[in-house]
């Protein structure tokens, strides 16, 4: 016990909640704020250096990115359902064993199917978006670059969950704030060239991206390898795979793979609709900085405060103290509704500004962001709730629930609103950013009925 206690956080199990949720969420939360605004310079160089089609030839291809990414992704979530039960429990044998079958897996996934199946069905999913013929010129070689050397951003994604799962959320900050930093550079250096370097514009970002991941990821394997964090790669055991664990992975992660799919999916779908409208570029470009990045500023909040839900409540559950779940996940959601508030009311009062921020003078793309902007300060007060009991619910285990969820509030209800005016009538901008707002309070709802209903208490996990 007292190794364990050396190890892990225990006033995450035994403390008080709101120090405790706070605790894991708010290096999360700058981690993300931080690369986020690393992704707003690349818009603001682009957008300056380039031209707004390169706005949104970013934003169209990350949307796509993510669709295939996340799946590989989710099997973080599966890993981190299981760390934070093992965490909690104090068994750190079981934790490192975790966190090595999950790296095998995703590695094996990235480089044997993502990138070769990435780069060659890059044009037809771009043209699946209906993007317009300028933006996929500019999309093309991004995306190609992004699906063929996703694999270091793989290991970034799963150190990062290992270590807030298990009580320590500094370190996947600092690592965060070190490959924004260098990322920053490079992408500044590759978009707009320096010296004997050519100005690689668009395709620059997705340079940058990679070539930092890789870096990171090459220096944290060495750390999972020696030790000294409080996640490693266990030693005096075989290292091929062992498919009880990853039976597991699959088993909690798996409905979170489809439900991150679904989720894109339905964002990719949304631009087509956005790409049939009569001023599709213009939409597009205003869709990427309005939801893609400025909308950001609030699930960046949001989203850490779902890991922290996730891996408190989950360390709790591990260590057999439910009610203590249960309250930590209410805390994390009034966190979040307090900073969507804030960025709420600068996303009524100060539209025009923001995307003048990003370099969007053209008077249809302005009008179009700052609509959806406003529209957005309210979607933000149901997404931020959302999250923090999605989190809750798959931290507990309870992966399947927000997978129903976001079928109905990420594609039967916006999609559908979509469809039925396209086909009586004419699809504007703004019924399709009423139509997101629509999806959003529907997952709130719906998100925070499940997870009241508690069946998340009974959900057993089988490692030996």
């Amino acid at each position: 016990m007292t190794a364990t206690a050396s190890r892990y956080d225990t006033s995450i199990v035994a403390g008080p909640l709101q120090a405790a949720v706070w605790k894991i969420a708010w290096p999360t939360m700058l981690t993300d704020a931080i690369g986020g605004l690393q992704g707003m310079v690349d818009h603001v160089l682009v957008g300056n250096l380039v031209g707004y089609k390169a706005n949104a030839a970013i934003g169209v291809s990350w949307q796509i990115f993510l669709v295939v990414i996340v799946f590989i992704s989710s099997l973080f979530t599966g890993m981190s359902v299981l760390v934070a039960r093992f965490a909690g429990a104090g068994e750190p044998e079981k934790v490192d064993r975790v966190v090595y079958q999950a790296f095998l897996t995703a590695i094996g996934i990235s480089i044997g199917i993502l990138a070769p199946v990435g780069y060659l069905a890059a044009p037809f999913l771009l043209d699946l978006v209906n993007a317009a013929p300028e933006v996929k010129t500019e999309a093309l070689p991004f995306l190609r670059i992004m699906f063929g050397f996703s694999s270091g951003m793989m290991i970034f994604f799963m150190l990062s969950g290992a270590l807030r799962s298990a009580g320590d959320a500094r370190t996947p900050m600092l690592l965060g704030i070190t490959m924004t930093v260098l990322n920053l550079v490079l992408n500044i250096v590759l978009i707009r060239g320096l010296g004997p370097i050519p100005a690689f514009g668009t395709r620059g970002s997705a340079m940058g991206t990679c070539i930092t991941a890789g870096l990171l990821a090459g220096y944290a394997l060495w750390k999972l390898w020696t030790g000294g964090w409080v996640v490693a790669f266990p030693r005096g055991r075989g290292l091929g795979p062992d498919w009880t664990i990853i039976r597991e992975l699959f088993r909690f992660g798996l409905p979170t793979g489809i439900q991150g799919i679904a989720m894109n999916i339905g964002g990719v779908l949304m631009l087509s609709f956005i790409g049939s409208l009569a001023q599709s570029a213009a939409a597009q470009a205003a869709f990427a900085v309005s939801y893609t990045e400025l909308f950001s500023l609030i699930t960046w909040t949001s989203v850490g405060l779902m890991g922290s839900a996730a891996a408190v409540a989950g360390q709790n559950v591990g260590a057999k103290h439910p009610d203590r779940a249960n309250e930590a996940v209410h805390i994390a959601a009034r966190y979040g509704l307090t900073v969507a508030v804030f960025v709420g009311l600068l996303f009524v009062f100060l539209p025009r500004q923001l995307l003048a921020v990003f370099g969007m003078h053209d008077a249809v793309v302005v009008d179009i962001g700052a609509q959806l902007l406003r529209v957005l300060s309210v979607s933000g007060l149901f997404i931020t709730v959302a999250l923090a009991f999605t989190g809750g619910l798959q931290g507990t285990g309870d992966t399947k629930s927000p997978l129903y969820i976001s079928m109905i509030s990420q594609i039967l209800v916006p999609l559908g609103i979509c469809f039925v005016i396209q086909e009586t009538g004419t699809l504007a901008p703004i019924d399709i950013w009423l139509a997101i707002l629509a999806g959003h309070a529907t997952r709130c709802v719906l998100s925070v009925l499940r997870f009241r209903q508690g069946r998340w208490r009974q959900i057993v996990v089988s490692v030996q």
